[in-house]
């Protein structure tokens, strides 16, 4: 239980410290979205944020959707006991996404393309969507939004495979895109302000640290001692008891 909910404050915080990724790539994307509804909506931050709150609520369950897809996929790994593989996969992602987001590594941005075909797929159906009228076209608009190609979602699509569950895996990235929220939903609601700190060097180098030190720290986390400690039989409990 404690290995897994490790995992979701991993997610949690690597949404939350790449604020600035979120705000330079998602912020472009729903600042057009917001642009796209009437007038009299966008004068109105009031009126405003059940669109800009519905965009991202179905992001947010895309992403999920993701983590479950991730999670079942991954189950037969933790099966044979290789949870320590997808473990460290998952932070030599993270660390690349660090280093990626403080402009150390960027061809880190080819990683994105894994991601190209199915958008391709998806962004005609989100041209269809266009232009938003109702809180029911934003929902579904934000459903398309959360397969755009991202290296930070891949990042923690690495940690879903951890939890190596479909369930599990869903909460991950529901965890990570509510880390996600609050840059997000400012961006579509502040944009102008928010998109001049999303492009401050300074901020990106802070966060691609924070996240390659978070990815560090679940590194050397004793998941693993907690792993064994569940497996052991009844009477080993009762011995160490």
């Amino acid at each position: 239980m404690a290995a897994i909910t490790s995992s979701y404050i991993t997610a949690f915080l690597l949404g939350l410290f790449s604020t600035v990724h979120c705000i330079a790539m998602c912020g472009s994307v729903i600042g057009a979205l917001t642009l796209s509804l009437p007038k009299e909506v966008r004068e109105s931050q009031r009126r405003m944020l059940p669109f800009v709150f519905n965009y991202n609520v179905g992001r947010i369950l895309s992403y999920s959707f993701a983590g479950i897809i991730v999670g079942l996929l991954s189950t037969p790994l933790t099966q044979l006991n290789a949870h320590w593989v997808l473990r460290v996969l998952s932070v030599i992602i993270m660390i690349s996404m660090g280093l990626y987001l403080a402009g150390w590594f960027p061809k880190f941005a080819r990683a994105e393309r894994m991601g190209a075909p199915l958008w391709r797929l998806l962004q005609p159906i989100g041209q269809k969507l266009l232009p938003v009228r109702k809180v029911s076209q934003a929902f579904f608009l934000g459903m398309v939004w959360g397969w755009l190609p991202c290296g930070l979602v891949y990042a923690a699509l690495a940690v879903a495979a951890t939890a190596g569950d479909p369930v599990k895996g869903g909460l991950v990235m529901l965890s990570f895109g509510a880390g996600t929220l609050p840059a997000v939903m400012g961006a579509g609601l502040f944009t102008g302000m928010l998109a001049a700190l999303g492009r401050s060097p300074n901020l990106r180098k802070a966060a691609g640290i924070l996240i390659i030190l978070m990815a560090l720290a679940t590194l050397f986390w004793p998941m693993e001692s907690l792993h064994e400690h569940h497996a052991m039989p009844d009477h080993q409990h009762q011995m160490q008891g």
